[in-house]
């Protein structure tokens, strides 16, 4: 396991708050009320454990594979329907929605191979991640990637608790099936826009990972 780059700083300063709040602590408190105190650091241990456990890299053996479309991230698949597409496409697609909360990797990785042909950033909200509305008017960033005349959508969007969003792509981007497409910062959701006549593999219920599961095929 490593540690995603997106991690440095907010480690850094998780750790720095560590350091003081138990430096303070151990100073005030210790010698009077000690049972707090080491609450006190068993709290902070655990929320700084969490931190850094948020932004793993687990060893993995990544899916490539010419005809598959694989999950660009770890979570539960909490829909698969047919949807009128609202950016980018103006045909009716298949959604795959996976939410992403705090506990899983929040990697993002390229679900096919193939040219980034649209990479948009949109401002927006931060209603929870479930919510209907979420996919239009959360904070998001939308990637299409064009495939032997073929495209599929890839949104990142934020949540209740995701307030930023990386995206690393750019138009024109020849990418690579697996490799790192961005990173959503403390749960999220991503959604898939695929051709109805891609064949899903996925289920409502799922727990995907990122650059393993294959969700459909095309």
């Amino acid at each position: 396991m490593t540690i995603h780059k997106e991690g440095y700083t907010s480690i850094a300063v998780a750790a720095i708050i560590f350091g003081v709040i138990n430096l303070l602590s151990f100073y005030f408190l210790s010698f009077e009320q000690p049972v707090i105190t080491w609450i006190i650091f068993f709290l902070t241990l655990g929320l700084f454990l969490f931190i850094i456990s948020f932004f793993r890299i687990p060893k993995r053996k990544l899916t490539i594979a010419e005809n598959a479309i694989v999950a660009p991230a770890d979570g539960k698949v909490v829909a698969i329907e047919e949807v009128q597409a609202d950016e980018y496409f103006t045909d009716r697609r298949i959604q795959v929605s996976i939410f992403m909360s705090p506990l899983n990797v929040h990697v993002n990785r390229n679900p096919v191979s193939g040219e980034v042909s649209y990479s948009q950033y949109h401002k927006g909200k931060y209603l929870v991640a479930w919510h209907p509305k979420s996919s239009t008017e959360n904070e998001r960033h939308t990637v299409v990637y064009r495939k032997d005349g073929k495209e599929i959508l890839v949104k990142q969007i934020a949540g209740a608790l995701a307030k930023r969003i990386i995206n690393y792509l750019q138009p024109g981007q020849q990418v690579k099936q697996t490799d790192e497409m961005g990173f959503i910062k403390f749960g999220s959701r991503v959604d898939l826009l695929l051709p109805l006549d891609a064949k899903i593999m996925a289920k409502i219920g799922d727990k995907p990972e990122g650059g393993v599961t294959v969700i459909a095929t095309w």
